[in-house]
């Protein structure tokens, strides 16, 4: 008779742990020193983990779930920069370079992270040249997607941000199947807007058209992409 293996918490979590693309070069027993060194919280949706201007002091992995980063203006105006999912991380510029958090950072909806104080996360860059690799590549990659956001503010029309940003999500986020890709969408309206750098009636306005196109498809926290009507 064949039985189920038995997975143990550890071996479940060191599981969850493999999907992370900064540890994606480390055993076993390495990842497990994370486990020990780490904290994990289970966060519920609307949380924040830290305000713009805070100082650091814990870098982040998301298990499952997804964040979104942000800064607001002396108005109150909201500027969603980023999402997180799960298998990212984020956190780490104020603990590298001693300085305030850049940005804040609030939960989507139900989301599991993975905690490292500044002591640890150091250790861990110290013990591990694949992980300091892979947090200067994702540092990198930061900066020029600011890079280009700034140049699709200066020289791409409202339309076609919210196209390319739709596209990005998609890449990044998405799954797919023949020509429909799937994209888990936390954000609503205004963060989309924000995202874009497009007032929320201009976003309205495109929606609408790629819909009518069949282009688009929205569900309930989702939107599907047909490819085909896309290069149509």
């Amino acid at each position: 008779m064949h039985t189920a293996p038995h997975w143990s918490r550890r071996d479940i979590m060191i599981e969850w742990l493999k999907r992370v693309s900064l540890f994606d070069n480390l055993n076993d027993d390495q990842l497990e020193r994370i486990l020990r060194i780490s904290h994990r919280r289970n966060l519920a949706s609307g949380t924040i983990l830290f305000h713009e201007k805070e100082m650091g002091s814990t870098f982040y992995v998301v298990l499952s779930g997804s964040i979104k980063l942000f800064t607001k203006s002396n108005s109150g105006e909201e500027k969603v920069l980023s999402l997180v999912n799960s298998g990212e991380s984020f956190g780490e510029l104020s603990l590298l370079d001693g300085r305030p958090r850049s940005a804040s950072s609030q939960t989507l909806e139900p989301t599991t992270v993975l905690e490292l104080s500044s002591e640890q996360f150091m250790d861990l860059l110290q013990a591990h040249f694949d992980i300091t690799r892979g947090i200067l590549a994702e540092l990198c990659r930061r900066l020029r997607t600011t890079n280009e956001h700034v140049n699709d503010l200066t020289f791409l029309d409202g339309r076609t941000r919210v196209l390319k940003n739709l596209i990005a999500l998609a890449n990044k986020n998405g799954k797919r199947d023949g020509n429909i890709i799937s994209i888990h969408m936390s954000l609503n309206y205004d963060e989309l807007a924000q995202m874009a750098g497009v007032t929320k009636s201009v976003l309205s306005e495109v929606i609408r058209e790629l819909e009518t196109r069949g282009v688009l498809q929205f569900g309930i926290n989702e939107y599907k992409l047909n490819l085909l009507k896309l290069r149509g």
